[in-house]
């Protein structure tokens, strides 16, 4: 393929002007660029994606291929069926728009996918967030998005997993109005670095392994998540009289757990759905929980 690229601009004007450049996208270190045009092999969507948007200088605008459902669920609002944790990190990032179908009958031979192209401009500046702690509380948001978020947050596993969180952490300070996270009076050199979007490796690293992760979660989807938090009904059920929950008497911390309840019911989500959710939403639910001390990164 390279040589026949070679071969057609061979005389031309442009000649002098190529630079081919032979690896894996995922592995080799880009050069600098100011747009990005591409036909993805669809099994690296996900990650190619969290790729070009961890690379520093950041690019104008990128117009790829994706299979069509993975598009859509980068274009996927709030409300929609595709609408995933995929669909809100890439939007927090950055604007992506659908710009057109493509047909499998434009391809030789056709494949057995219809595919779709869309335009990705990130967003500039990047927001301050620490995507660690945002990443975290998605996860246990996504789990089940069809549920409501007091009936997800309050699973015994998941509230287990908090208390670890809450026992590791150091003080990180909390996360203001305009979404940064300001160090609290104990946080270390490490931590702070940790609290707003890193330009250097760390970001590239982070996002590489939302995009291998993401990518998972887009074969699997909503289909399988039912066999997730399977406590969630014991985690919901409450001891009218007393006013306390059962899982208090088995080893989960009953101030975590009126924390977080707290944090849910204040915000108004206890009874929203992660699909319903906007970015802004979310945000508002990571600082309310961090006023909290409930941690996720």
């Amino acid at each position: 393929m390279i040589v026949e690229v070679y071969k057609r601009v061979q005389g031309s004007s442009g000649e002098n002007r190529l630079e081919v450049i032979q690896g894996d996208v995922l592995k080799h270190q880009l050069p600098y660029f100011d747009l990005c045009v591409a036909n993805t092999p669809y099994q690296i969507s996900s990650p190619l994606v969290f790729r070009l948007l961890a690379h520093r200088p950041m690019f104008r605008a990128a117009v790829l291929m994706f299979q069509r459902e993975f598009a859509l669920r980068l274009t996927a609002k709030p409300g929609d069926n595709l609408y995933c944790r995929l669909s809100v990190n890439v939007q927090l990032l950055a604007r992506v728009n659908h710009l057109m179908k493509v047909a499998k009958n434009n391809f030789r031979p056709p494949p057995k996918v219809e595919s779709s192209v869309v335009r990705i401009e990130p967003r500039n500046p990047p927001p301050l967030i620490n995507f660690k702690e945002w990443d975290g509380m998605l996860r246990i948001c996504f789990q089940r998005k069809n549920r409501m978020l007091r009936a997800i947050f309050l699973q015994k596993s998941v509230l287990r997993m908090l208390e670890e969180k809450r026992k590791t952490a150091h003080s990180l300070g909390t996360l203001g109005e305009d979404g940064t996270l300001t160090p609290g009076l104990n946080a270390t050199t490490g931590d702070s670095e940790l609290l707003m979007a890193d330009e250097g490796q760390a970001l590239s690293t982070l996002f590489a392994s939302l995009g291998r992760e993401d990518g998972k979660e887009d074969d699997m989807q909503e289909e399988d998540s039912e066999k997730v938090g399977d406590n969630v009904q014991e985690a919901m059920d409450v001891d009218a009289s007393s006013g306390r929950s059962k899982t208090a008497k088995k080893g989960i911390n009953q101030a975590l757990r009126e924390s977080v309840d707290k944090v849910l019911k204040e915000t108004d989500f206890a009874t929203v759905r992660s699909k319903e959710m906007s970015i802004q939403d979310f945000t508002t639910l990571l600082r309310s929980f961090h006023t909290q001390g409930v941690r996720f990164g």
